[in-house]
């Protein structure tokens, strides 16, 4: 079974990134790891410790920092960490520390600019599907508007990690199904509180989005973010089932917990335009994953680099920076969450590649990678503290605002 089939197991382990002893000391990918640079494991929680390493990446030493999560303690979860809304950002640290985390790190790659569209701000919203307390909170956006470093083949931005309700982690796909229905019109629904929207699609837009204008919704093209805006497009406001209003251009601001808001673009524009105010409409949606019929606690998105225990064909090797990523072990049962230090002296960082394999030398079977360089933040409660802590250093000097990240939550 490959990732260019698009079947991911649907029991994947997520994985403990070290036991309590020292199974990091097998993560060297070349030559000896610099004196000193081990460090005794720390239980942050129940299911939860941390320590951080050195190892000797082929551009010189870096230091990385995992946390060992053990899904086989009833006492412990994983969820989504994220600001309240789609469209927004927050410090990973005070992510945690408002959800009540006892760690995490960053999450997804996210609209972090838009200097190809003058006058269109970014959403801050992030690429992938999301899911947070098994609520579905957005779907993926087509693959050409992704931003972030090229995807290995076989890929997409419908690829995420996520743990189920039976507490397992895996990798999987999860694809938007969805419709929105008329009298005498049924249309497809092509996007869920997404910041691009595909060519000729109608998206729609909750509460969960935020404030954040719509506009960039309709900017791009299926194949290339950075192509004009669209100048056809419709918003159609739908509440409690009526349609209540409608634009030529999508709007901004809060989406009430009982509306809808639809933006077409293309065709998707002209077939809004057949509804008339006081029409009942129905909107349905969801996400339908490829590996599994288990429901998800959470998802979250990202690509996957390692699958059933073998680096996916076509990653590159070349480029070395600071990044994150997450491993899975003992089908499903432990996750390691890792993230390596942006400090002058560690900030030549890993390469995809390197990343598969040190996740592999650590027991993952499948790995993940998540948004790195200045995003790339690890956070864990000191024994005894009420707050957590970065415990890397981010490569900006501070934190930087996320849309989202892996959460470890501990009740024990």
């Amino acid at each position: 079974m490959t990732l260019r089939q698009n079947r991911f197991r649907a029991g994947r382990a997520v994985l403990t990134f070290l036991t309590a002893c020292g199974a990091l000391a097998g993560a060297v990918l070349t030559g000896a790891a610099p004196a000193g640079a081990a460090q005794d494991t720390v239980r942050i929680a129940s299911g939860v410790t941390y320590r951080q390493y050195d190892i000797q990446a082929a551009k010189g030493p870096t230091r990385v920092h995992v946390l060992t999560v053990d899904l086989r303690d009833p006492h412990v979860r994983l969820d989504l960490l994220h600001p309240g809304a789609v469209a927004a950002r927050a410090p990973v640290s005070q992510l945690a520390d408002t959800q009540g985390a006892v760690a995490g790190v960053n999450g997804d790659f996210f609209n972090i600019t838009e200097t190809q569209h003058p006058g269109v701000e970014a959403t801050g919203a992030s690429v992938g599907p999301a899911i947070a307390h098994g609520r579905t909170l957005k779907a993926a956006v087509p693959d050409g508007q992704r931003f972030g470093p090229a995807m290995p083949p076989g890929t997409s931005t419908r690829n995420v990690l996520g743990m189920g309700v039976d507490r397992r982690a895996r990798l999987d796909s999860l694809s938007l199904t969805g419709s929105v229905r008329a009298p005498g019109t049924r249309l497809p629904l092509g996007g869920l509180n997404q910041y691009a929207l595909p060519v000729n699609s109608v998206g729609a837009f909750t509460s969960a989005w935020g404030s954040a204008s719509r506009v960039r919704a309709t900017c791009g093209t299926d194949t290339d973010r950075a192509a004009p805006c669209s100048t056809d497009t419709y918003e159609v406001t739908v509440r409690r089932g009526q349609v209540v209003a409608a634009a030529d251009t999508p709007g901004g601001g809060p989406v009430a917990a009982d509306t809808t808001v639809l933006v077409g673009r293309e065709e998707g524009a002209r077939q809004l335009r057949k509804l008339s105010v006081g029409e009942h409409v129905q909107v349905r949606h969801g996400l339908v994953a490829s590996a599994t019929r288990i429901p998800y606690r959470f998802a979250i998105g990202g690509y996957p680099v390692l699958d059933d225990g073998q680096p996916l064909p076509g990653l590159d090797g070349t480029t070395a920076a600071v990044r994150t990523a997450v491993g899975i072990a003992d089908g499903g049962r432990r996750v390691l969450l890792l993230a390596v230090d942006g400090a002058v002296a560690y900030r030549t960082g890993l390469t995809v590649a390197e990343v598969a394999d040190t996740m592999k030398g650590l027991g993952s079977v499948d790995a993940f990678s998540l948004d790195g360089g200045g995003s790339s933040t690890l956070v864990a409660r000191e024994p005894g503290a009420s707050a957590v802590s970065v415990r890397n250093h981010p490569t900006g000097g501070a934190e930087r605002p996320v849309p989202n990240g892996i959460g470890v939550f501990s009740t024990g």
